[in-house]
């Protein structure tokens, strides 16, 4: 698994560093990303990303940031809007455009799909914002184990739902 991490990281407890932390302005936020490892195990998803917000276009640069090197340049990716209150039509980052569509019944809520120059598709489980440190942890931990089950961006969130439920005894 290769992360890049900044201020908030799922498993940095120390004050300060859960979903809501304040980064000095002016400074960007480093993306909150898991990915699985390049040895061709697939499965559902490829990884997980937990934005800090709901906003595409501010999130969007500092994920494409880690991900250009890795899989080439990214230039397009499609969300489902149900959790994205905009979603613009391009996103201006690092020097080129990403286009952004969406898709509602065809495409999971949970799910970021991203098509870039190099062959390739992936998709990335989308941690809600405001997720607990420990489950969003989890979460990026379950999506990018490349020896994990085959489970869609939904049923990782449902697994996850059930668990807590499960330890507050309140159920799904």
């Amino acid at each position: 698994m290769s992360a890049t991490t900044g201020p908030g990281h799922p498993l940095d407890t120390s004050p300060g560093s859960g979903p809501d932390a304040q980064v000095p302005q002016g400074e960007p936020q480093a993306a909150r990303v898991a990915l699985k490892g390049g040895d061709g195990a697939r499965g559902l998803l490829d990884g997980a990303w937990w934005p800090y917000s709901r906003d595409l276009a501010a999130e969007l640069p500092a994920l494409i940031a880690v991900l250009d090197p890795l899989w080439g340049r990214v230039t397009r990716i499609a969300v489902n809007p149900l959790y994205w209150p905009v979603v613009p039509r391009k996103v201006p980052v690092h020097g080129h455009v990403v286009k952004v569509g969406w898709f509602k019944a065809e495409q999971d809520p949970h799910k970021l799909l991203l098509l870039s120059n190099a062959p390739g598709r992936w998709d990335l489980l989308v941690i809600p914002p405001g997720t607990p440190a420990d489950s969003a942890a989890r979460l990026m931990a379950a999506a990018s184990d490349p020896a994990g089950p085959a489970l869609t961006a939904g049923a990782h969130m449902a697994r996850e739902a059930d668990r807590l439920g499960a330890a507050t005894g309140t159920g799904r």
